[in-house]
């Protein structure tokens, strides 16, 4: 069956779509409204992922089997509950924050969401952490979502501090279009940088998908460690 092509999306038709999806799919509770309106409580910029995202990389962490997640980029910890809740007993998340104030907020979301005993919060900017876990056992998911000027620095430790069959996500890969333009600014050429070695390191195998959500236009790339 032939269906027609539909209208171009617009924004209050996106965001009714994502309304809809959200509320067929995603039962949000307490501790993660509470993250959400953290953000605003406190004058953080309120960038956290859609909840379709946040149940995305939960289902993502659950089909990889993961025991052991890195999170480079915590904000308020609404994408590290949802990570979180999909590790087993004996699993551990490592999340980076760059900003102390984030990650004093972010440990107050992940204590209301009876999650911090599997969570570790490190402060400090990702890329001087990121070498001190070297030699820890490897992670089986990595969720990057912090500044894209580094995002080829935090993709080459997802491959050292993975294994083969590790999943990478990278959030904000669309940037509302910009990614198709070469003089967009430091953030789109960190995100292109990405995607080329995506594309060039035999390390990783990879696709990217576009979004509209209530975030607006953007996009994920989805890797595996091979």
């Amino acid at each position: 069956m032939v269906h027609p092509a539909p209208h171009d999306p617009v924004s209050d038709r996106w965001n009714g779509v994502d309304a809809y999806l959200t509320e067929m799919l995603v039962a949000e509770d307490d501790a993660l409204a509470a993250s959400v309106s953290s953000l605003a409580e406190e004058g953080m910029p309120e960038i956290e992922v859609a909840p379709l995202a946040g149940k995305l990389l939960h289902l993502l962490a659950r089909l990889a089997g993961a025991r052991r997640v890195l999170e480079i980029g915590t904000l308020g910890a609404y994408s590290t509950i949802w990570l979180a809740r999909a590790l087993p007993e004996d699993g551990r998340l490592v999340t980076i924050e760059a900003e102390p104030r984030n990650a004093a907020v972010a440990r107050r979301n992940l204590e209301r969401a009876g999650v911090a005993d599997r969570v570790e919060v490190r402060e400090g900017r990702a890329a001087d952490v990121l070498p001190s876990l070297s030699g820890s056992e490897p992670f089986d998911l990595v969720f990057i979502d912090a500044d894209k000027e580094s995002n080829p620095v935090y993709l080459e430790w997802a491959a050292r501090l993975g294994h083969p069959g590790t999943v990478v996500v990278v959030d904000n890969v669309v940037r509302s279009g910009h990614v198709v333009e070469t003089d967009a600014g430091p953030q789109v050429d960190g995100v292109r940088a990405g995607l080329e070695m995506l594309r060039d390191d035999p390390r990783f195998e990879a696709t990217a998908l576009q979004t509209l959500d209530r975030k607006g236009w953007d996009g994920i790339a989805v890797a595996l460690l091979v």
